[in-house]
């Protein structure tokens, strides 16, 4: 394993927040390179003539059509809301972690 590798897994490492041990570090170069030699070995595949597809059976796709229909009262949609604030369901904040549920 070269220093600039191992310097691509420290950097890497640090932009993900990780904190790595020499050994971890080691391990991570070596499976890293591992996973490289893989997706080299693929690349190597001759796949001339070989249709690109998203399946590896044919599906196609099912849609309905887009119909405008009744909707429930609002009422009945929110009868069952644990909190409610007017004609909303009130949900604890994910970006403010004292705010209170019953707010």
């Amino acid at each position: 394993m070269s220093d600039d590798f191992r310097k691509e897994v420290e950097y890497v490492a640090r932009l993900s927040r990780l904190t790595l041990t020499s050994a971890e570090k080691d391990l991570m170069a070596v499976q890293i390179n591992d996973f490289l030699e893989s997706v080299k070995q693929v690349q190597e595949i001759d796949t001339t003539g070989v249709e690109p597809t998203s399946h590896v059976i044919s599906m196609p796709a099912r849609l309905r059509e887009d119909l405008i229909q009744p909707s429930l009262p609002l009422n009945k949609v929110l009868q069952n809301a644990p909190v409610r604030e007017d004609n909303f369901f009130r949900v604890p904040s994910i970006t403010s972690p004292t705010e209170r549920e019953d707010g």
